[in-house]
């Protein structure tokens, strides 16, 4: 039996249930993704570097060739050939660059922001050659040109190398420092063609220089530190060698020299001592460059297989999870859906046949009758539970029953009362009629009638009481008796009967069984018509002849009743409820109920058009004769 009102358990264990699993599979999809995610952009940094690290590295070099170049040119004019030549290089390196970059997809808004940064300072390199093959240029302002195309080189790159591997990430940065102070150095080469050709350090390209040399030298001991063993060898054995010795003296050199004085004899060694420390930089980084590279890889396969065999087993224990839930979910729900039939059936079916077949038998039930209710369940709580009802069941059986056994005493005093009330009164009756018989006088002859009217009431409601009690009264016909008399016979124990009018019924009669309980049904209605109506007002009886039968209508001029009074009544008219002794008020009602149920007759209660009531009762067929009434 589905659930009339509210959610099902199955749906209330299933929402209780979502929320543990649905956080379980977050959290596994969540680590999952997070991981999984770390190894993919591990393996996507090998497209990165294909695409945009090595190609800008490429411009990087030429670039910083190109500047050393213009700077030769600037200062010495000489080299026109080998300038040309190199700006050639620097433009196929930087349209390759272009176009790879172009081809990346998947780029990373930061990495986009960059990469827009340095297609911007490429496109300025038209004019810093411009000003290369100017009159007068200015040294400083073309190195520092050059520098800001490298400078948003290395800031894209440093965009790049954001790695989910923190120790990786940690090399990778140390080698990117190691580019920017190779980078450094190439500036400082440029710085140092300008002083020879000078002669003397002025106190522009000096600060210049010494800001060059202390960031070159930070870098180198910050890159150094982050280093593994690996990596940082190298560097070390070239920072201990002669050719870095000889380069740092001469940077010592140009950042302790006066700016007044000229530059010393070994000022001549400068370019060479430059140019030898560069060739073994730009060897070594070469080198860091592919050794990071290569680590990429393995450190990419060895997350996935991480996530792998987590992710694999975080997803079998998710899914055991789900199904055992589900599992114990059906189990319960099908336990408390067998609870929950048996308690419907209990209610429904067990106990309703019991008190239905209580009220024409008082006998306690049998065990197979009434069995105690079985569920089958391992949940110790339903268990218990269906002790409960079967305690239920035994209190709400010997309750039904005690209820029973008392309104069957009642009902047995009720009959027996008015048994003998219904003797004494009928006796009364026959002792009226003989008395009236007996006297001539007017006066007499009227108490007389007012006596036996009176009685004949106190008979009817004495026989009330029986037809409440399930009995039969003890009057009966055998004959059939014209409708019109047991209509006048309904009017003449009515108290009120002088106001009620009937009109002539068609020729029908009423079979002798019948004849005393719609006799009775109409006494009762027409008493209530008369009761609830104004004492100047009549009462109308109007008989109908249909092709089911006879309806009968019985019209007042009183107050009426709202529609749900009405649709109450007629409810009780049409269910034959049983008696209530807390509405006695309304014994007539039940007693109609009765009547009609027992008799097939429909008894239904609807507005009138002078604003009181009409109750139509519709006598069927069966109740009528077949023979004509007499005339």
């Amino acid at each position: 039996m589905p659930p009339t009102r509210g959610r099902p358990i199955a749906v209330k264990l299933l929402i209780l249930l979502v929320v543990p699993l649905t956080s379980l599979v977050g959290l596994w999809a969540f680590a999952a993704t997070l991981t999984g995610g770390d190894g993919l952009r591990l393996l996507e940094i090998n497209e990165l570097v294909t695409n945009l690290a090595d190609p800008s590295e490429q411009v990087n070099a030429d670039l910083q060739n190109e500047r050393l170049a213009s700077i030769n040119y600037v200062v010495n004019r000489t080299g026109a050939d080998q300038l040309a030549e190199q700006r050639k290089r620097t433009d196929a390196t930087v349209a390759a660059f272009r176009r790879l970059a172009g081809a990346q997809q998947d780029v990373s808004a930061t990495m986009a922001a960059h990469l827009k940064a340095l297609y911007d300072r490429l496109d300025q390199l038209p004019k810093i050659r411009r000003e290369v093959n100017s009159s007068k240029p200015a040294p400083l302002d073309v190195i520092d040109g050059y520098s800001q195309i490298v400078d948003a080189s290395f800031r894209m790159r440093d965009a790049m190398i954001l790695m989910p591997d923190m120790a990786l990430y940690r090399q990778a940065r140390a080698v990117s420092m190691l580019g920017e102070a190779k980078d450094l150095l190439s500036r400082e080469r440029a710085i140092i063609i300008v002083l020879l050709a000078k002669g003397k350090v002025t106190p522009k390209e000096r600060r210049e220089f010494s800001g060059m040399v202390a960031t070159r030298r930070l870098l180198y001991i910050q890159a150094l530190s982050h280093l593994d063993n690996g990596l940082r060898g190298p560097y070390q054995q070239l920072l201990t060698s002669p050719v870095y010795r000889e380069f740092q003296e001469a940077e010592d050199a140009i950042t302790g020299q006066a700016t007044t004085n000229g530059l010393p004899a070994s000022a001549a060694t400068w370019p060479v001592d430059a140019s030898n420390l560069a060739t073994i930089v730009e060897r070594e980084q070469q080198q860091a460059v592919r050794m990071i590279t290569q680590r990429v890889t393995p450190a990419a396969v060895n997350v996935l297989i991480k996530i792998g065999v987590a992710g694999g087993l975080g997803l079998l224990a998710v899914v055991a999870s789900v199904l055992l839930s589900l599992r114990f979910r059906g189990r319960l729900v099908r336990e408390l859906a067998g609870l929950r039939d048996a308690a419907t059936e209990l209610a429904d079916v067990r106990l309703t046949a019991l008190v239905k077949r209580l009220r024409t038998n008082v006998r306690a039930p049998s065990p197979d009758e009434l069995p105690p209710l079985q569920v089958k369940s391992n949940t110790s709580e339903v268990v218990d539970i269906v002790h409960a009802f079967n305690n239920v069941q035994s209190t709400a059986v010997e309750t039904a029953l005690s209820q029973a056994r008392l309104r069957d005493g009642v009902s047995q005093v009720f009959v027996n009362l008015a048994r003998r009330n219904q003797s004494l009164l009928h006796r009364q009756l026959l002792q009226l009629d003989g008395m009236q018989r007996g006297t001539e006088e007017p006066d007499v002859l009227s108490d007389l009638f007012k006596l036996d009217h009176l009685t004949t009431r106190m008979r009817r409601h004495a026989e009330s009481l029986i037809i409440l009690s399930d009995q039969a009264p003890g009057r009966g016909w055998r004959n059939p008796v014209p409708l019109v008399d047991v209509l006048r016979a309904a009017v003449a124990e009515v108290e009120e009967y002088p106001r009620v009018e009937v009109l002539p019924p068609p020729p029908v009669s009423l079979v002798g069984t019948a004849v005393a309980d719609v006799a009775h049904l109409m006494a009762e209605l027409i008493e209530n018509a008369t009761l609830f109506s104004p004492p100047q007002t009549r009462v109308d009886l109007r008989t109908t002849a249909t092709a089911h039968g006879v309806n009968v209508e019985i019209e007042d001029r009183g107050l009426g009743l709202t529609r749900v009074e009405l649709d109450e009544l007629n409810t009780r008219l049409a269910e034959m409820p049983e008696f209530d002794l807390a509405q006695s008020d309304r014994l007539g009602l039940f007693v109609v109920a009765r009547l009609a149920a027992r008799n097939g007759i429909r008894v239904r209660l609807g507005g009138s058009p002078y604003g009181g009531l009409t109750a139509l009762v519709s006598l069927p067929s069966a109740l009528l004769a077949d023979q004509p009434v007499p005339v």
